[in-house]
């Protein structure tokens, strides 16, 4: 299992939100190339960027900070928020975006998941965001009748590298990750699921590392990282020694 640290980004800072409200966003570092680079010094081996408000907006709005990151990253990195069309995705990746995130458009326009997964093969991940076990698009503003399930086993054949699963009623409100929603969901596709919102403490990463949980990808961490409730280089530590032990 993969530790993800995600860095979502509003007006070009690194915040964290509530549940997804724009109006209760967290500033935590101005900087959000330097927080790439302190979660890269902490051991961490992959990055996860969302453009806040380029998911309102529909289109990328939080460019030159991602650049910023891009220019100085040195482990890979995936990004999410307000890509919507083919030029966009393959902008990202010219850039040096290793694995792009298609959210609102892969409920939107099905057929673009499938057609950049083929012209890009383990570069294409899907973002399903879901209240209630219901799919949620455009910056979670909006429900729509379709189960997380549902949505992902339309991708099984798309040849996608994973789906990032949020909960969006814990994300950010550290109450622990909705494990029996993800399972549901990777136990209905083969396609590899990671798990986000609300993960909060060692206790959290101790769960995902019990035997239900291999199957699961990895897990995206946020706000516990920033506020000190999640210590990284315990909760690498911890997985590295459960990978060891099963070698």
């Amino acid at each position: 299992m993969i530790l993800i640290p995600a860095i979502d980004l509003k007006e070009g800072r690194c915040v964290r939100l509530v549940q997804g409200d724009m109006a209760r966003a967290t500033v935590f570092n101005e900087d959000p190339a330097a927080q790439a680079d302190i979660f890269a010094c902490q051991g961490f081996e992959y990055l996860h960027i969302v453009d806040l408000d380029g998911a309102f907006a529909g289109k990328p709005m939080n460019a030159g900070a991602v650049e910023a990151i891009i220019a100085r990253a040195t482990i890979p990195v995936q990004l999410g928020g307000g890509i919507r069309d083919l030029a966009t995705i393959e902008a990202w990746l010219a850039k040096g975006i290793d694995r792009v995130i298609i959210g609102t458009a892969a409920v939107r326009n099905p057929e673009l998941v499938r057609a950049a997964a083929r012209a890009h093969p383990g570069r294409i991940a899907v973002g399903i965001d879901a209240r209630d076990g219901q799919v949620a698009v455009e910056g979670w503003a909006k429900n729509i009748e379709t189960s997380a399930v549902d949505l992902g086993r339309k991708f099984e054949d798309a040849g996608v590298a994973a789906i990032i699963y949020t909960d969006i009623a814990r994300d950010g409100a550290l109450a622990g990750l909705n494990i029996a929603a993800t399972l549901a969901l990777a136990g209905a596709v083969a396609i590899p699921v990671i798990a986000s919102g609300g993960l909060a403490s060692l206790g959290d990463v101790e769960r995902l590392l019990m035997p239900d949980c291999a199957k699961l990808a990895g897990a995206i961490t946020g706000r516990a990282l920033y506020d000190g409730r999640l210590d990284a280089r315990a909760a690498l530590a911890l997985i590295r020694a459960a990978e060891k032990s099963l070698a």
